[in-house]
């Protein structure tokens, strides 16, 4: 649309605005009045929201979320991240994290789209020799923001046309992800996916360790055992972890748990006592405590509230095992 200024000038969009604005249209013209909802391309799903929401827990799988309107924020450690239609998530490992929606309305929804990461495409971008690498920053983290371009705004566009053409998927959509991959590999903000599948890397040996703790989490933790899982000192793995999660292993661990356990209790008639047992605590004490501490209020009366008539909306807590 061209846009007419004051004293006659015209404004003409940009490729990118035109871009922003097709990829927010395809968004609301399939997602329709859903929250969230899976696609047929797979790992592929879009998101809605039409008004902010309070901040809350939940765990990002690897995965690169576009938001094509309104701005999200996520918070990790102590850094808050802020993304929207300028700035793309990515997530290399699997992160608890503290979420919100921070600008949305019924007149102007919140719209993106995540797409969960294969990592075998990734490491065969970086077995080709022709394919250039980089080092990782020492200390950057799993999770960071890029800037959307015009040719990464192009993919997504033609990788959500695919779902009004539903026989051209098996064939095209694979394609167009690959090159949504490449994208990010290709820029600075991939530095930290691509360390994570380079096998014998630090980044990937910790994220072994990341994937082993969230598969047991209901086992005790000895960071000694974690260690070997991962190949590397204990201290090379404490130093490591914390730069691409902002927390311990034990941190790490206790977020799943109770994250777990909260998804448990919000999904079946499951009592506190019981889903602490289950997820690994051997005091039920204890369990409320942490859970208190992390989310506000005791188990009973936190899944009361959640469940209440007019509750506001959370964040869908990625599966966990």
């Amino acid at each position: 649309m061209v846009k007419k200024m004051r004293g006659g000038a015209v404004l003409v969009p940009t490729r990118q605005q035109e871009l922003k604005t097709k990829l927010a249209s395809a968004v609301a013209r399939l997602i329709g009045s859903a929250e969230k909802q899976a696609t047929a391309i797979p790992r592929l799903t879009l998101h809605q929201r039409t008004a902010p929401t309070a901040a809350c827990h939940a765990t990002y799988e690897p995965s690169v979320i576009v938001v094509a309107q309104g701005r999200k924020e996520v918070q990790m450690g102590g850094d808050i991240l802020t993304y929207d239609s300028s700035r793309y998530l990515l997530t290399s490992v699997d992160l608890p994290t503290v979420t919100r929606v921070a600008e949305a309305s019924v007149a102007a929804p919140c719209l993106a789209v995540s797409l969960k990461l294969d990592i075998s495409i990734v490491r065969e971008f970086l077995s080709r020799e022709e394919f250039h690498t980089f080092d990782a920053p020492p200390a950057s983290p799993a999770m960071s923001t890029g800037l959307v371009t015009v040719e990464f705004l192009d993919a997504w566009c033609r990788l959500l046309d695919l779902l009004s053409s539903t026989k051209d998927i098996p064939f095209l959509s694979d394609l167009i992800e690959r090159e949504i991959i490449y994208r990010i590999l290709r820029g600075p903000e991939g530095a930290r996916l691509r360390a994570i599948a380079t096998l014998g890397d630090q980044s990937h040996r910790t994220a072994k360790a990341i994937s082993w703790i969230k598969a047991n989490y209901g086992r005790p933790l000895r960071v000694k055992e974690l260690a070997d899982v991962a190949g590397m000192a204990v201290t090379t793995l404490h130093h490591h972890f914390r730069a691409l999660t902002a927390m311990s292993p034990l941190q790490y661990q206790k977020q799943i748990r109770l994250q777990a356990a909260r998804a448990r209790m919000l999904a079946d008639d499951v009592d506190a006592a019981t889903v602490a047992f289950e997820v690994g605590y051997e005091s039920a004490s204890q369990f409320n405590r942490e859970y208190s501490r992390l989310f506000g209020q005791p188990p009973v009366r936190d899944i009361r509230s959640l469940r209440s008539p007019g509750a506001p909306p959370i964040e869908t807590v990625a599966s966990l095992r």
